[in-house]
């Protein structure tokens, strides 16, 4: 083991010694406090409060505005559905197979008991080849047909004045008497309603 060694003063640096002076305390003056102008800060509330129930009432005109021009749109586009609705319904009518034969039998056409085709392979006709003579065993608009809705008051072609309308009802009974034969060997058209047995 080894003594311990000495270090000599003379080697060590040299720290100045702090000197401590005392401290000078004196009284500070309290600022002067600062008035609040109250006038100035009711003026801005005030008028900030009337800005802002400006601004809502505004709004609330443009809100009321804007679902009343929604209601009126609204109600138009209700108004144009119904229009588009009574156009179809009147296309349908006037498309209906009721209404196409009862303008059919207005113009002479008639029902061709042996039907004529054009073969398109070669041009060439298959059928009588013959008009069709007799009247239509088709009554459309008839006292045995079903009134179309569809097509109540439109006139007919050959007629535009007079709407197409079933045939009155009449007050006599059907009678059993056998009519005259007809040219065609169609059944005759039914004008006296469907039979239907007495019942009690």
């Amino acid at each position: 083991m080894s003594a311990p060694q000495t270090i000599d003063a003379a080697f060590l640096p040299e720290f100045p010694v702090p000197v401590r002076e005392p401290r000078r305390l004196h009284v500070v003056d309290a600022p002067a406090r600062r008035r609040v102008p109250r006038r100035a800060f009711g003026v801005v509330a005030v008028l900030g409060a009337v800005l802002i129930a400006l601004v809502q009432m505004g709004l609330s005109i443009l809100t009321t505005q804007s679902s009343f021009e929604i209601a009126s749109l609204t109600q138009q586009q209700r108004d144009l559905t119904y229009q588009k609705q009574i156009l179809y319904d009147d296309v349908a009518g006037l498309n209906s197979p009721q209404y196409l034969a009862a303008n059919a039998a207005a113009l002479g056409m008639v029902i061709d008991e042996t039907p004529t085709y054009l073969r398109l392979s070669d041009g060439a006709v298959v059928g009588a080849g013959k008009p069709a003579e007799g009247t239509s065993s088709v009554d459309a608009m008839g006292r045995g047909s079903v009134r179309n809705a569809l097509i109540s008051g439109v006139p007919l072609v050959t007629d535009p004045q007079k709407a197409a309308e079933p045939a009155p009802a009449t007050g006599a009974a059907p009678t059993d008497t056998p009519s005259a034969p007809a040219a065609s060997a169609t059944p005759p058209p039914i004008s006296d309603g469907l039979p239907t047995p007495a019942t009690r």
